[in-house]
């Protein structure tokens, strides 16, 4: 059983409801049933519709990009960096391009973390420069020098502007630095294919629900040498 939502021009009514159901029938779903509908606007309906489906789900078709290393705890994190680095590990964080969406790249970096876990900041063996929103791509690249690893969430996705702006970012870095001096390049955000690094010209993509520890590991295991 499933339930979806969606919106159809189509004014309020009861001619709206029937265009629901089937458009819902043709999505598969059968028998359907609507249990919501509301004006949205001038000549818009906005639906939520119910019913069952009978598509099967192949899990052997299924392809994820499963974690490679071990989850450390922050105690862990800190030893490893100060044993085998024996220095601080310096990190760069941002929001490049036109995106102006922080909470992201803030729940990872910041102190206050997310759900209970504290962001990188928290770590004593870590150094982070949060760069804020809007940071064209000359200027991280001016930033980073020196850093370990760069951080970049991308949330706006129209026309595929996360994708572009993560090539461009790439390129950038390869251009201005050789590769035994360029920091590790971690793009995250909603709409990434976490399959998709070596097409972006990246090190990891992080998707959704990734949490600070997580990052965190995975620094430590690149650079640290942390056995896996």
């Amino acid at each position: 059983m499933v339930q979806t939502s969606f919106t159809l021009p189509v004014p309020a009514g009861r001619r709206a409801d029937g265009a629901a159901l089937q458009l819902a029938a043709k999505m598969g779903m059968e028998p359907a049933m609507l249990v919501h509908s509301r004006a949205m606007g001038d000549g818009h309906t906005f639906f939520v519709v119910y019913g069952r489906v009978r598509h099967a789900v192949d899990l052997g078709a299924v392809t994820v990009a499963e974690r490679d290393f071990p989850l450390l705890t922050a105690t862990e994190i800190n030893t490893a960096v100060k044993r085998r680095l024996r220095r601080k590990l310096a990190i760069v964080g941002a929001c490049i391009g036109t995106d102006a969406h922080t909470v992201g790249i803030d729940a990872i970096l910041n102190v206050k973390g997310i759900a209970g876990e504290k962001g990188l900041e928290y770590y004593r063996e870590l150094t982070v420069t949060n760069l804020g929103a809007q940071v064209s791509v000359p200027d991280l690249v001016e930033a980073a020098a020196g850093a370990d690893a760069v951080l970049v969430s991308q949330v706006v996705t129209q026309r595929d502007a996360h994708l572009h702006n993560t090539r461009e970012m790439s390129a950038a870095f390869r251009e201005a630095m050789p590769a035994h001096r360029r920091p590790l390049l971690i793009v995250g955000g909603p709409r990434f294919d976490e399959g998709m690094a070596a097409d972006l010209g990246v090190d990891r993509i992080f998707g959704r629900g990734t949490t600070p520890r997580e990052v965190a590991s995975y620094l430590v295991h690149r650079l640290a040498g942390e056995p896996s």
